[in-house]
This record gives C-alpha cells, structure tokens and sequence, in this order.
C-alpha cells in the first residue's frame, strides 16, 4: 500500500467561517490554525499547503478566560535600541481584537514560508458582518466550548 501525497494541483480550498462570540481566544485559535493548514482535510500533506479560507467573526467579543487581559502581554520589538514594547492582552482587545486573533493564529502556525502563505487566508472582522458571501462560506461549530 502506498502512502497519499497531495500536490498542489489536487487542493480544492473552501471558505469556512467562525463565530468567536463567547469563545476562548486559545480555542477559537488552535481550530482555525488547523483548518488553514489543512488538519481538517483527509488528504493532508505537511509539506503541502493544502489549507482552506477562514472567515472570524465576532473578535470583539472574544473571551480571555483567568487574569490572562492582566498578565498576559504581547511583546515586539521595533528594531531600534530600546525599543522593545509591550501591551496587555485587556488593551489590546479594546483597541484592535483582529489583531490579538492574528497574533495567536500565527503562533500556531509553521514558522516557514508555508505558515506565511496559510496566514493570508485568515480574514477577521469585529462584528458579525462580512463581504465574503459571494464564496458561500460554511459556517464551523467551535468544538469544546464550556463557558
């Protein structure tokens, strides 16, 4: 019996989309960083991107479960001396919540050249409403939701 390899040929990519409200950021984020690799998929090939569009919606009203919107921080550094900077996971909420949905994808993607192309599936929105239904998207259940 041979092993399955997918080309790049044979990937057929969907749009899905997510419905964070009320959802840890953790899980909303490890479920979309499998689909856009690919995890989801039977014919999943590591080497191969074969990961499919992730609509999420609702980033506003992502939940951070524990005291992680106090202790939890996001760092980055701007490249000039003393230039490291720091914002609190509760702020940045406030402020740009697609883009604490982004940072935490991100990390759970491959740190190569594939996981820079799977990121640019990732499409967030604040609210509810998006302009993505020309593609038909098809909406994910968040498995494993307690809260």
């Amino acid at each position: 019996m041979k092993t399955y390899m997918a080309k790049s040929t044979d990937i057929e990519r969907k749009w899905y989309v997510v419905d964070a409200a009320n959802v840890p950021l953790g899980r909303v984020a490890s479920q979309v960083a499998d689909i856009l690799t690919g995890k989801n998929k039977t014919i999943y090939t590591p080497h191969v991107d074969c990961g499919d569009f992730v609509i999420v919606l609702n980033s506003d009203k992502v939940v951070l479960t524990g005291k992680k919107a106090e202790d939890k921080k996001l760092r980055w550094h701007t490249g000039y001396i003393g230039g490291l900077k720091e914002i609190d996971y509760g702020t940045l909420m406030e402020k740009d919540s697609p883009k604490a949905i982004q940072v935490a994808v991100k990390g759970m993607l491959p740190k190569t050249s594939l996981g820079r192309k799977q990121i640019t599936r990732l499409h967030i929105y604040k609210n509810d409403k998006h302009n993505h239904e020309a593609q038909k998207p098809e909406k994910v259940e968040i498995k494993g939701v307690r809260i």
